[in-house]
């Protein structure tokens, strides 16, 4: 796989928030494509400038989820308030937000089998590590 691509109105402004969100930096940006990856040999998540994108109203089905990420953290009830100070939005479900664009994430506890999410000096790697 390469990249996850995702559409939406604003490439720079979706890609600021999950590079936030997700402790990585953005790595290739144009005026239509950004790349947020761990670097630029790195595949990742991409975000592709479509107008007209409207966001997901789940989970009312009128326009569906399209994509969801389910993110990582340590402790859901700590990194909740940290994803809504970047530019989330509380959706209906437990642990279950919107990206500034409107697609639905969800936020999961660390399972036992995955390595403990270790803290960084990196302020934007505090949400995964809290």
């Amino acid at each position: 796989m390469h990249h996850v691509v995702l559409d939406c109105p604003d490439p720079p402004a979706l890609a600021t928030f999950y590079s936030s969100l997700l402790g990585l930096p953005v790595t290739y940006q144009d005026d239509d494509w950004v790349v947020v990856a761990v670097n630029e040999t790195t595949s990742g998540l991409a975000f592709q400038r479509a107008p007209g994108n409207r966001p997901s109203t789940w989970p009312d089905p009128e326009v569906p989820q399209q994509i969801h990420l389910d993110i990582m953290v340590e402790d859901p009830a700590t990194a909740g308030p940290q994803v809504l100070a970047i530019g989330a939005v509380k959706l209906d479900g437990q642990d279950v937000y919107g990206d500034p664009a409107g697609h639905p994430f969800c936020l999961i506890r660390r399972p036992r089998w995955a390595p403990p999410i270790s803290a960084t000096p990196n302020p934007s790697r505090d949400l995964a590590s809290d």
